[in-house]
């Protein structure tokens, strides 16, 4: 299982260079195709977390036990939200939001975007690794396809700003690099996790799903709908969303 889990991890990793890579070609992505690529990710990632990570944490455990998939939701939402108090909004340091983060204004750009990019994406990882530990098989699998292709527009979103402000080319390449391992890593830790005790495996599993809901609604959601092109978004989000269905159908 640990080979199909690094596998998996892998492949996530090769799908973030790819996106960079388009993104490094094509310099820069027009705000409206930028809003669609993310919705359509958000579109999947959300429904990913429901079906995937949440759901079957929930049907692991009895409706006495409800509480424990609960409580993992609750924690990975507020762990995500205690990361995004001190660490920059990725599109507040392309100077496209005006969130203000008063505990970060003296840090390396560069630092900051590391990051920022850390808070999608190792919990992204997470959520794949803790998957593979459930009951079905295919919903692993289903998630790491998920989140591989929502990797590649992500990927091209992240490197346009880095860019945009003037970071070298080698250093935009060693971003990347960081970006792809630290989702690897999430990957790891979190089959490592869900490994120690399948008691507390439902917990993990809301653990992750929630870490990606908090990161879908306080961030790809509202950057989606911050220039005008929200109704593009929406469709493209509901279109995600069913993608994911249907992936899950097929599984």
């Amino acid at each position: 299982m640990f080979t199909q889990v690094l596998i998996c991890a892998a492949g996530l990793g090769i799908a973030s260079l790819a996106g960079s890579g388009i993104g490094a070609l094509m310099k820069r992505i027009p705000h409206n195709w930028n809003d669609i690529f993310l919705g359509y990710c958000a579109g999947m990632m959300l429904a990913a977390s429901l079906v995937c990570l949440i759901m079957p944490g929930i049907e692991m455990v009895s409706t006495s036990r409800f509480w424990e998939p609960l409580l993992g939701v609750c924690a990975g939402a507020l762990l995500i939200a205690a990361l995004d108090y001190v660490t920059p909004h990725l599109h507040r340091l392309s100077g496209i939001d005006t969130e203000h983060h008063p505990h970060n204004t003296s840090v390396d750009k560069v630092l900051l975007f590391v990051l920022a990019i850390a808070l999608h994406k190792f919990p992204e990882g997470l959520a794949t690794g803790v998957s593979f530990d459930g009951a079905d098989i295919n919903n692993a699998y289903t998630l790491s396809l998920v989140i591989a292709l929502q990797n590649i527009p992500e990927g091209m979103v992240v490197v346009t700003p880095l860019i945009m402000v003037g970071v070298g080319a080698w250093r935009v390449l060693g971003v990347s690099l960081a970006v792809a391992m630290l989702e690897m890593a999430g990957v790891c830790v979190g089959y490592w996790l869900g490994d120690i005790s399948t008691t507390l495996l439902p917990g993990f599993l809301g653990f992750a799903g929630g870490a990606m809901l908090y990161v879908i609604s306080d961030e790809m959601i509202p950057e989606t709908h911050a220039h005008g092109f929200e109704k593009y978004a929406s469709y493209a989000l509901i279109a995600g969303v069913m993608t994911m269905l249907f992936i899950d159908r097929l599984a």
